[in-house]
């Protein structure tokens, strides 16, 4: 088959490239420039924008070693437009309105299958490849998403926005391997990035500062923290975009009555709603509103439909009932309730092995009441 994999300059993507050249197959690397920080402005929270040479250069280098080492034609593709117009201009819109996004699942979503997918097909490929730990079954009725091997890394939740049709013409090579082994087939082959760290940060950008990262294109806007129970101002803040629901760390409040976690944000008023340890009850809710559904099976269920649920990535699976409102909107009810479920996260549902697709979370309730709602309601009081 002839197949054009995304070369990131990573072991998991090299070793995904060693393991197509040997079971036969007509393999060309692409390696995707999606963000340039100069342009974009990327200045503050950026630990490497004085150096010699940027991370993304060094990438570059590490794949064209690879694509060397494997005998393989390597080519590069800029995607810094699309980058910026369909994931990051969605990111920043997302955090304005106090939510959190999910770079990682926006940026499978409309670039690496959709603008990538686009470009391989336009060069006559038939398949592209990845180095996602997940797996795929190419069935008559359609392709299933599967999860990767290794549980501790199965990237199934990045990619539950994926179009159906790229999913059919996708290969994931390493999604059968757990990253010991990932790691030692790269050993053995002696590929030069076999000893690399695994990339962490934002997808395509790097690791950043994020809350200073976030002050190159949201202006910070200082406003008062409150304490749900007493409603009382325990701390101040630098704006309530900056903090997510259930978030601990980077609170700068004082005293001995803490942890404290972030319950609930007034993006109007600009107010933070905390609660301290003795009072989680307000980082539960018991159903949540999830829009924009890309449902990969052939056909939606009708009625109720049990199956689990991530909220976010590495978080157990929890049971729920989900029930279809339309076309791409769902309800799911988990009346065990969940903590710290978060508008503008991605809620992404499986039945055992299989990956069914997800949708961003766009509102959570408890008992009937919208949980933020209930919050601000309960702060007039």
């Amino acid at each position: 088959m002839k197949v054009l994999l995304g070369l990131s300059g990573g072991v998991d993507s090299a070793v995904a490239a060693y393991i197509l050249k040997k079971q036969g197959h007509e393999v060309v690397c692409a390696f995707m420039r999606n963000w340039d920080a100069f342009a974009n402005n990327d200045i503050l929270g950026n630990p490497t924008i004085q150096n010699d040479i940027c991370p993304q250069e060094q990438d570059y280098l590490d794949a064209k070693a690879v694509a060397d080492k494997l005998g393989l034609e390597l080519l590069r593709v800029d995607f810094i437009e699309e980058y910026w117009n369909d994931v990051f201009t969605t990111f920043l819109d997302e955090y304005k309105r106090g939510r959190t996004p999910n770079p990682d699942i926006l940026c499978n979503k409309y670039i690496k299958f959709d603008a990538f997918y686009r470009y391989a097909k336009k060069l006559g490929f038939t398949w592209i490849a990845t180095g996602h730990y997940a797996r795929v079954a190419h069935e008559q009725e359609g392709s299933v998403l599967l999860r990767g091997k290794d549980d501790n890394k199965d990237q199934t939740y990045f990619l539950c926005q994926i179009p159906k049709d790229a999913l059919a013409h996708t290969l994931f090579p390493i999604g059968d391997l757990e990253k010991t082994q990932v790691r030692r087939i790269a050993d053995e082959i002696t590929l030069p990035v076999a000893k690399k760290k695994d990339s962490t940060g934002i997808c395509f950008i790097g690791e950043r500062n994020f809350r200073a990262f976030l002050q190159n294109y949201l202006p910070s806007k200082d406003g008062v923290i409150i304490d749900i129970h007493t409603l009382k101002q325990v701390g101040t803040h630098i704006g309530v975009l900056y903090y997510t629901i259930g978030q601990r760390k980077g609170l700068g409040i004082g005293g001995n009555m803490g942890p404290w976690f972030v319950v609930g944000k007034d993006v109007e008023k600009n107010i933070l709603y905390v609660a301290n340890q003795d009072d989680q009850k307000w980082l539960y809710s018991d159903r949540c509103l999830v829009t924009g559904v890309n449902w990969l099976e052939a056909a939606r269920p009708d009625g109720d439909f049990a199956c689990t649920a991530k909220f976010r990535y590495r978080q157990k699976d929890h049971p729920v009932t989900i029930r279809f409102l339309d076309e791409d909107r769902i309800m799911v009810y988990y009346p065990q309730k969940v903590a710290s479920v978060t508008c503008g996260q991605e809620a992404v549902f499986y039945l055992d092995e299989v990956c069914l697709g997800g949708g961003v979370i766009d509102d959570v309730y408890l008992e009937e009441e919208s949980l933020n709602e209930k919050i601000k309601r309960y702060a007039k009081q």
